[in-house]
């Protein structure tokens, strides 16, 4: 009986940490997909015309982004060690094997972010923010992200 309650523990724990790990992969999946609906649901469908300018809505885009990019090296601080159920793309674990190079790249987006910040007037300007920031995002998916499907 004692066997029974014991493996039963056991198991009822194993299935609480993947549900954390679950859990972990479910939020840095989601910080990703809000960084990406505000760069790629925003920014680059005004710079190419899929969208109409507008300033405002590229400048709560740009800050909504700044605020997300903020988040990155602590929403990757543990490896959830499993991709989210059904995800397109997915984090590869060299950000954890490397995680000092993964958390380099997070400077040089927040500097392209600032640089571009507050200078947005006109869709060719913004074709310069979207490029300037995108250019230092792909740096990192380069090596760090997976995709899935």
């Amino acid at each position: 009986m004692k066997r029974t309650m014991i493996v039963a523990g056991v198991l009822v724990l194993g299935a609480g940490a993947v549900m954390a790990q679950q859990e972990i992969a479910v939020q840095q999946d989601n910080l990703m997909k809000s960084i990406a609906k505000n760069q790629y649901g925003v920014l680059q469908k005004m710079s190419k015309g899929d969208i109409p300018f507008d300033k405002k809505a590229a400048d709560q885009a740009i800050a909504s982004i700044e605020a997300d990019v903020a988040k990155i090296a602590k929403t990757f601080e543990i490896n959830p060690k499993q991709d989210v159920v059904n995800a397109t793309y997915g984090s590869s674990q060299k950000i954890w094997q490397n995680k000092a190079d993964f958390d380099s790249k997070i400077p040089p987006v927040q500097k392209a972010i600032a640089d571009v910040k507050g200078k947005i007037k006109d869709v060719a300007s913004l074709k310069t923010a979207y490029n300037t920031i995108n250019d230092r995002c792909n740096e990192c998916h380069e090596t760090y992200r997976v995709k899935l499907k």
